[in-house]
């Protein structure tokens, strides 16, 4: 199946291909005409500034610059086009690396230090380089990476928002070119969501009494302008107006840089008009859920573009500013900058009441479209069922972060409180990856994307881990102390009140210290948890811990297991009842080339 996703990918890439080649050889053409147009132009207007009889030179010059402006017009909207469908051409590539995990052409991930308190960031490989976030992100804007970073990372499921964003996917789903074009018109956006929320942000400038008494000084300065005119009144106007002035710029002093406030706002308008006009046009389908999500953008009265062509008036107004011959008269007949500057701050206020609304819509259909990306790559992974009852039954279950072509598959069942499976196995042979495979299976259970498994039944969980403990130098953090300390937490969030049972992970319970203590304390926590209401799973190498299952019958046996074929050990990765029968540290070491007593031997049946 992902072979068969690969190909369709290779194929949109070459006709894509294609595409450029021959927008690119339009470019050429362009690029050559504009060269001749100009080439003309020059000797046209040379011809007829020199000619005596110069009309028909005249008129072949304005023909031709005439011909120049189009074609600079016509061929920057043709390069537009091209940066376009490169991008588009990028976005089939990145798709492509996620389904063959090649990372290396993946983009870079967003900076973000997994914090080794939370339940099961660091353990799971949720976030970083390589990692289940980076392989899900197609967002193009911070906060719609941050959102579907969150939904990955949340410690309490709640089963009607998952219900809701899974129906949200499935729609998704199959609007493959809908949720390119969303990421194709966002790309670059990060730092301009930050531009614009911090200009909606900005203060009024214009106190209105100021702009009123402003107004009627204009009109006063009009009446003794027209009074003197017809004779009625002496040249007052020649102080009133003077003064009139003076006062307007000292008031505009107040009021900050109108000019650079408008060109920050003209860029963040262009900017965010490509990709508001872009879900204006209901290409969602008809899907209600979308519809209802999408209603912002549809809503013909407060429609962003609508609100963003106010600005536009305002900007054209404000433009005035760098023409001086047409400046300098506005302002002496009008508080003319005093205008603009009401006019932006109105807008801005419009706007920080119906922005917010737009962009929440954008990020949460950004971190809804990775998801739907993700299952539409994997036509064979599918959305997992809820239930009340606390459970965890997967079929095929597998890892997301293993090539398909080596992954390995696993059924796994667990249901009811206070039960607990204990897998042993040898070195390598998959105890940790299969942790890691239900874990991350609870992640994108509960950020409403689909699983990679044929069928998988869960409870809402609060999820929990204890895989990758790691000792501090700097705060002087033995490695013991720390698993001690990860595991205190775990108790910690399996006695806070909570309406959801704690799914925990474990591997290597107290490594940390030597058997004898190791044997005592794993055994005495293993029993602690099989009397809360939680289910689990650990894996370890103590084979004496297999004997908790004759002691409690809410304890199960599972083991992966290993083979030596000529002089290699050979692992299946296929997840076994029962405990482990063998060990194989000192089949590794001597493999390795290390001295072992033959006396050392062991092999326990």
């Amino acid at each position: 199946m992902t072979s068969t996703r690969f190909q369709a990918l290779e194929r949109q890439r070459q006709r894509l291909d294609r595409r450029l080649q021959q927008l690119e050889r339009y470019s050429r053409w362009y690029s050559t005409a504009r060269v001749i147009s100009a080439f003309t132009l020059m000797v046209a207007a040379v011809l007829a500034l020199t000619l005596p009889d110069s009309t028909p030179y005249w008129v072949l010059t304005g023909a031709v610059a005439v011909m120049f402006v189009v074609l600079v017009a016509l061929h920057n909207r043709l390069n537009e086009g091209v940066r376009r469908w490169q991008t588009w051409r990028q976005l089939k590539l990145e798709h492509s690396a996620r389904l063959t995990l090649d990372w290396a052409a993946l983009p870079r991930a967003q900076a973000h230090t997994a914090s080794p308190e939370h339940p099961f960031d660091l353990d799971l490989d949720v976030t970083g380089d390589i990692s289940l976030h980076r392989l899900l992100d197609t967002t193009a804007t911070r906060d719609g990476n941050d959102r579907l970073r969150g939904w990955l990372l949340t410690t309490t499921p709640e089963p009607d928002v998952i219900r809701a964003r899974q129906t949200l996917v499935k729609a998704l789903k199959h609007l493959p070119v809908f949720r390119d074009k969303l990421a194709l018109y966002g790309r670059g956006s990060k730092t301009l969501i930050a531009r614009a929320l911090g200009w909606l942000d900005g203060q009024n400038r214009v106190h209105s009494r100021v702009l009123t008494g402003l107004l009627a000084w204009a009109l006063i300065n009009a009446l003794l302008f027209v009074g003197h005119a017809v004779g009625a009144l002496p040249p007052l106007w020649q102080v009133t107006i003077p003064l009139y002035f003076i006062v307007n710029l000292l008031a505009l002093r107040g009021a900050g840089d109108i000019f650079a406030d408008a060109l920050a706002a003209r860029e963040t308008v262009e900017r965010l008009d490509a990709i508001f006009r872009f879900l204006e046009a209901d290409r969602v389908g008809g899907s209600p859920e979308l519809r209802t999500l999408c209603a912002p953008f549809l809503d013909r009265q407060n429609r962003p573009t609508r609100q963003l062509a106010l600005i536009r008036r305002v900007l054209i107004a404000a433009g005035l500013r760098s023409n001086a011959v047409l400046w300098l008269p506005l302002n002496l007949m009008l508080p003319w900058d005093m205008l603009v500057a009401w006019g932006l701050d109105r807008v801005r206020a419009r706007l920080a009441r119906l922005m917010p609304q737009w962009l929440d819509v954008w990020f949460e259909l950004e971190a809804l479209c990775a998801l739907a990306t993700y299952a539409d790559l994997h036509p064979a992974a599918v959305f997992p069922s809820l239930t009340t009852e606390p459970c965890f039954e997967g079929t095929a279950l597998g890892h997301p972060l293993i090539r398909a072509d080596v992954r390995v598959r696993n059924d796994f069942q667990l249901a009811g409180s206070g039960q607990l499976v204990i897998i042993t196995g040898s070195n390598m042979a998959g105890k940790s990856s299969f942790l890691r495979i239900l874990g991350l299976a609870l992640c994108m259970a509960y950020a409403g994307g689909v699983v990679d498994a044929t069928a998988l039944t869960v409870a809402p969980f609060r999820l929990f881990t204890c895989i990758r403990v790691t000792d501090s130098v700097t705060e002087g953090v033995s490695y013991f102390y720390a698993e001690v300390k990860r595991l205190r937490a775990l108790l910690d969030a399996l006695n806070m009140p909570s309406p959801y049972p704690l799914f925990y992970l474990i591997d290597e319970i107290f490594k940390g210290t030597n058997n004898r203590e190791r044997l005592i304390g794993s055994r005495s926590y293993l029993r602690a948890l099989t009397d809360q209401p939680a289910l689990g799973v650990v894996a370890t190498h103590d084979l004496e811990l297999v004997q908790l299952a004759d002691e409690l019958p809410s304890v199960h046996n599972a083991h992966f297991r290993e083979q030596v074929v000529d002089g290699a050990m050979i692992f299946d990765y296929h997840l076994r009842p029962g405990p482990c029968p063998t060990t194989n540290a000192l089949k590794i070491m001597r493999l390795a080339g290390l001295p072992i007593e033959e006396s050392g031997e062991i092999n326990r049946g």
